[in-house]
């Protein structure tokens, strides 16, 4: 039987970004669909249950009711909630039901989810999803990992995942995403740190004309508005899996500096996001501009000048 033929259910659990994107793509195929959300308890829920309704998407009432439905559940919550959700799904999973993480949690996080999963009959595989999923949708490319790693990827593939086998060792392909987070993170950290404090300075044009010489490569322009939009429009789930990825160079005994900076320079960002400073305060709607000194501006007007030394 294939994953994707009508008889097989999916569940999302998550309904944010992600999910709402897998939903529509698997939806295209006639793949029944639930999903399930905590917004969906909250004032929050209108958006996503008019979404459902518009893809035919059905809502479930909790974890435990969407996995009791699911023949195949993925898990794409931030990177806090991993654990938690294989916890809340797995008394209730069906034997032999299939459970994709694609949570950008530690290697060790998954290991502890794999162990609630699988020993509540199910069958746990990773997923590491290796850059941002909109414009690559279903297709963002997809590193697998655990003992069903191989017999699952040629079914996603069929749903039209674009997915590969990283190893049938637990923790690896999670490693891979997670050191890549280091430096990907870490570069929208440091690029809305060094342009905004060049801004404040009035040296933006000299700096950004010596990173092209060093980095003939990169358009600084282009690169630096995307960094300040993907951060102030999803930076509260970054920080979260930036603190995965310090807590993945912990694991090894190693202190995880610069990923500590990067996931509170993140949260930060996220933290005036909410306050509205970005746009419409507790909608998560912003302006996106292309010139990302529009949105430095924005974040220098609201900082405390130093006070003067003598």
């Amino acid at each position: 039987m294939s994953l994707a033929s009508n008889l097989w259910h999916v569940g999302l659990v998550g309904y944010g970004e992600v999910g709402r994107i897998l939903a529509e793509d698997l939806r295209k195929q006639d793949v029944r669909v639930s999903a399930y959300d905590i917004k969906l308890a909250g004032d929050q829920a209108g958006p996503l249950q008019n979404h459902a309704a518009a893809f035919g998407v059905g809502l479930a009432a909790s974890h435990a009711d969407l996995a009791g439905r699911a023949d195949f559940i993925v898990s794409a919550v931030t990177a806090s909630q991993a654990v938690p959700v294989a916890q809340a799904c797995a008394p209730a999973v069906k034997e032999r039901a299939w459970f994709l993480d694609f949570n950008s949690a530690s290697p060790g996080a998954k290991r502890r989810a794999a162990v609630l999963i699988d020993g509540a009959g199910g069958r746990y595989v990773e997923g590491a999803v290796m850059t941002s999923i909109p414009p690559y949708r279903i297709k963002v490319p997809l590193l697998l990992g655990g003992r069903g790693a191989r017999e699952l990827a040629p079914l996603l593939v069929e749903l039209g995942f674009n997915a590969k086998v990283a190893s049938e060792q637990l923790g690896v392909a999670s490693a891979v995403k997670m050191c890549r987070s280091v430096m990907i993170k870490g570069m929208e950290a440091s690029v809305i740190e060094c342009f905004t404090t060049a801004r404040a300075y009035g040296v933006e044009d000299e700096v950004l004309a010596s990173l092209k010489e060093t980095f003939p490569g990169i358009n600084w322009e282009k690169q630096g508005a995307y960094f300040f939009q993907r951060v102030i429009e999803h930076g509260r789930r970054r920080s979260e899996e930036v603190r995965e990825v310090a807590e993945t160079v912990r694991e090894i005994g190693l202190t995880p500096w610069s990923a500590q900076g990067t996931a509170e320079r993140q949260a930060w960002v996220a933290d005036l996001a909410d306050e509205g400073l970005f746009g419409e305060k507790g909608t998560n709607e912003f302006a996106r501009s292309a010139d990302w000194r529009t949105e430095a501006d924005r974040i220098l007007a609201q900082l405390k000048p130093p006070e003067p030394r003598d």
